[in-house]
């Protein structure tokens, strides 16, 4: 005779059949983990990173390291070479998770910006002189294009969400002021000094947009004469200045010298000093002839010594653009923090560095060469990026 089930026998065999209908699952995302581990163990040694997805790899962070390491100083030590390249890592994988980003929002740079930006770029090189600078870092023409899409598209992306959500009230400016109105003393008259130079030898390193350098007296006496014909007659000083001027420090700036105390004028030519002071703001001086070339001298602006008043307009808007670039460096760094959040991350170059536990990795050592002039387009930090 078959004797009835015990209900408590029945109740045990329903949680049994339970627990493993539990477990079961627990079983499946345990070997997929296994799986995704065995996987993860099998990827190239040359990738250091992945940003959702996406691989950052060692060629790719060498030649942004070797970008950053001065070709005429001592070589890093392989601790310090080791730090930068980390450094470089989460540079790219910031890039990587705002890029992504600027993606979703339709903000990624059109094809005719990235033209324009490279233009701007190779403009003040010859073509075998740039060729030779992309060659030195391993790179392609078209790979700073797509350096420069990155980048234009980061810059875009943080216009967007960042800079365009910050504002100054008149009342913060005046509560500055009023913080730091020493600041604002001017110790002794000060003049804002533009300069056009130009020498009569060839320069190694001439650096304006039209690559003209004039080779002796002669030629430098007539490009004077020309580039005062255009100025007589209305051309920009600036324009000029960055077309023409072979001084390689403030070419690229329109000439712009900033502002200079009247004691360094002082100790400077006393045909430069005379001329200055004679100058009224908006003239232009006449090529002034001085032991290291020749000169054109534009006022900019002159201020006599003093404490400038908070309705002063180049006081407020001083008082502005700090304010301004504080905000929204601290607004950048919250929103990367916020992005980086977001992303599914993994730094294999980090691990190794943990992993080796004070031993150092193969990845200390650099594979390229060192680089000089150009840098590739990688920004110091996203949350720096101006």
């Amino acid at each position: 005779m078959r004797l009835p089930l015990n209900p408590s026998y029945r109740l045990q065999r329903f949680v049994g059949l339970r627990d493993r209908a539990a477990f079961l699952p627990l079983v499946a995302i345990f070997l997929s983990l296994l799986a995704g581990c065995k996987q993860q163990e099998r990827r190239s040694p040359d990738v250091w990173a992945i940003v959702n997805g996406t691989e950052v790899k060692r060629d790719e962070v060498e030649k942004y390291y070797r970008s950053q390491v001065n070709p005429e100083g001592q070589e890093p030590s392989q601790e310090e070479a080791l730090s930068l390249k980390l450094n470089v890592v989460e540079q790219l994988i910031n890039n990587e998770i705002l890029l992504e980003r600027a993606k979703k929002l339709n903000l990624e740079a059109s094809d005719g910006e990235v033209e324009d930006k490279f233009t701007e770029l190779k403009s003040p090189f010859t073509e075998e002189e740039f060729q030779r600078q992309l060659k030195s870092r391993g790179m392609s023409v078209d790979d700073l294009k797509r350096d420069l899409r990155r980048q234009l598209s980061i810059q875009k992306l943080l216009n967007r969400e960042v800079a365009a959500k910050i504002s100054i009230s008149d009342q913060e400016v005046t509560d500055f002021y009023n913080a730091n109105h020493n600041q604002f003393n001017v110790a002794e008259p000060q003049f804002r000094i533009s300069q056009i130079v130009i020498t009569p030898h060839k320069d190694a390193q001439i650096r304006n947009r039209k690559n003209d350098d004039a080779t002796n007296e002669a030629e430098a006496e007539r490009k004077a004469k020309m580039l005062m014909d255009k100025l007589n007659s209305g051309a920009d000083f600036a324009q000029l200045a960055m077309d023409y001027s072979e001084d390689p420090n403030t070419a690229a700036t329109g000439g712009d010298l900033g502002y200079i105390p009247e004691s360094a004028l002082s100790q400077s030519d006393i045909t430069l000093k005379k001329t200055v002071l004679a100058l009224k703001p908006g003239q232009v001086s006449p090529p002034l002839v001085l032991k290291d070339g020749i000169r054109i001298l534009k006022l900019v602006a002159r201020e006599s010594a003093g404490l400038r008043d908070v309705n002063d307009p180049q006081v407020r808007q001083t008082i502005r653009d700090t304010l301004r670039n504080r905000k929204e460096q601290l607004l950048r760094n919250a929103y990367l923090a916020v992005a980086r959040d977001e992303a599914h991350v993994s730094n294999f170059l980090a691990q190794q560095v943990v992993e080796a536990a004070g031993k150092l990795p193969d990845a200390a050592k650099s594979t390229l060469p060192p680089i000089p002039a150009i840098k590739p387009t990688v920004p110091s930090s996203p949350a720096n990026t101006q």
